[in-house]
C-alpha cells in the first residue's frame, strides 16, 4: 500500500486512531512508523498486541504489516517524542473506518499531486494551498472533491481555495472520480384508438422526456418494450432527486393523458438500483 504524499507535521493525541507500518518485531513488542505523520515512530507493547493470549508475537505481527492502532501515550518531552499505541483497544468497526478513511485520503492526495504536476505547481505549494486548507475544514477531503465533480469548481473556492487551484483541482478530480448514479424504473401503459393515435402517443412520450431536470447528472429515458407498454428510467445522484423527478414526470403524464385523450393509462414500479 503506497504512503500518503502530504504527511502531518504535528503529533497525535491520546485516543487518536493511527495507521502504522510495522518495522521491527521483538519478543517484548514492536516498532512501527506512523504513516500519516512525518518521521514519527510508535511502540506497540507486547501486552497491547492482542486481546487473546499469544505464545509468539510474530504469530500476530510481521515487518511491513499495516495495522490500525489507538494512541495510549504521547511523551512530548522526549526527543523524538515517545508514542505508544495499542492494537487490542481498536474495535473492528474502528479499524474498518480508519482504513477506509486512510484509503480515501490516499486517493484525494493523489488527485492533488497529479493536478500540481500537470500545472507546474510544487508539492509544497499543493500541500499549503490545497491539502492543508481542505483538511482543516473537512475530515474527509475526498468528499469535497466528489462534491466538486458534481457541483463544479465553485464549491472548492467556497472552501478556501484560490480560483486557479479550484479550476485545476476540479479538472483533475473530474478525470479520476466516477460520479455514482442510482436508477428507478417503471412501466407506463397508454393507448390511443384515435385515427392519429400513433402521433398522440409519440407526442406523449416526447413531452415526458422534455420535462425540466434539476442538474446535468439527472436523466430521463423512455422507450418501448412493445406497445402499449413503455419503460421509464430516471437516473440521478441520489434516490431523493430521482423520486422527485419521477413524481414530476408522472404528474405530467396524467395531464397529457387527459389532453391527448389517451386510454388505459397506468404506471407500474419495476425496480430500484444502481445505474
Amino acid at each position: 500500500m503506497s504512503a500518503l504524499i502530504f504527511k502531518r507535521r504535528d503529533l497525535p493525541e491520546a485516543g487518536d486512531l493511527v495507521v502504522a507500518r510495522v518495522t521491527k518485531v521483538f519478543e517484548y513488542g514492536a516498532y512501527a512508523t506512523l504513516e500519516e505523520f512525518e518521521n514519527l515512530t510508535a511502540f506497540i507493547p507486547w501486552s497491547e498486541v492482542s486481546t487473546r493470549w499469544i505464545r509468539n508475537i510474530r504469530d500476530v505481527l510481521r515487518e511491513g504489516q499495516i495495522v490500525v492502532g489507538k494512541v495510549i501515550r504521547v511523551d512530548k518531552k522526549k526527543r523524538p517524542p515517545q508514542i505508544d499505541i495499542s492494537l487490542k483497544r481498536v474495535s473492528d468497526g474502528e479499524r474498518r473506518f480508519k482504513m477506509m478513511r486512510w484509503k480515501r485520503d490516499q486517493r484525494a492526495q493523489k488527485i492533488i499531486e497529479l493536478a500540481a504536476k500537470k500545472y507546474g505547481k510544487s508539492l509544497e505549494e499543493a500541500r499549503n494551498e490545497v491539502w492543508e486548507k481542505l483538511r482543516k475544514r473537512f475530515a474527509d477531503v475526498l468528499s469535497i472533491l466528489e462534491q466538486a465533480v458534481i457541483q463544479g469548481p465553485k464549491i472548492l473556492k467556497e472552501a478556501g481555495l484560490s480560483e486557479e487551484w479550484s479550476k485545476i483541482i476540479h479538472e483533475e478530480a473530474s478525470r479520476h472520480i466516477e460520479v455514482k448514479h442510482v436508477k428507478i424504473r417503471g412501466i407506463i401503459t397508454a393507448q390511443s384508438f384515435s385515427p392519429d393515435g400513433a402521433n398522440r402517443i409519440k407526442k406523449f412520450l416526447q413531452e415526458l422526456m422534455a420535462i425540466e431536470l434539476p442538474n446535468k447528472h439527472t436523466n430521463i429515458k423512455v422507450y418501448t418494450i412493445g406497445a402499449p407498454r413503455y419503460v421509464v428510467e430516471v437516473t440521478a445522484l441520489d434516490y431523493k432527486t430521482a423520486e422527485k423527478v419521477l413524481k414530476t414526470l408522472l404528474n405530467k403524464a396524467e395531464k397529457l393523458v387527459k389532453e391527448l385523450g389517451l386510454e388505459n393509462y397506468s404506471f407500474t414500479r419495476v425496480e430500484v438500483g444502481r445505474a
